[in-house]
Formats: C-alpha cells, sequence, structure tokens
C-alpha cells in the first residue's frame, strides 16, 4: 500500500484521512487518489504536520 507510514502515523493520532484532505484543500475522493501514489517529501512533511495540527485541536 502506497503511503502506507503517513496512513499509519494519521491513524496513530486518531485522525482521519479526510481531515488531513480537507488541509490540502481536496474532498476526500480527491485525497483518496493523491494517495494512490507515494507521496513527494515536500507533500509528506505537510500531511505529518496537518496531522500535527488536527490531533492538537482534537485535545
Amino acid at each position: 500500500m502506497k503511503n502506507e507510514k503517513l496512513r499509519l502515523y494519521a491513524a496513530s493520532k486518531n485522525v482521519k484521512l479526510w481531515q488531513v484532505g480537507e488541509r490540502f484543500g481536496l474532498s476526500d475522493v480527491a485525497f483518496s487518489k493523491k494517495l494512490r501514489h507515494e507521496l513527494s517529501k515536500e507533500d509528506a512533511d505537510k500531511f505529518r504536520g496537518f496531522v500535527d495540527e488536527i490531533a492538537s485541536d482534537m485535545v
């Protein structure tokens, strides 16, 4: 599975992928399609940052 580490990172913080997709400005369908291919390092870094932001907002 592509982007498995990123998916697991989001799951470990109880963040849904659709929430991350919203931060990217994409619909859940468009973001799901984006995740079918390995993200660039820049997008992977953004992904982790968005997950951290969302997780901290949930506390």
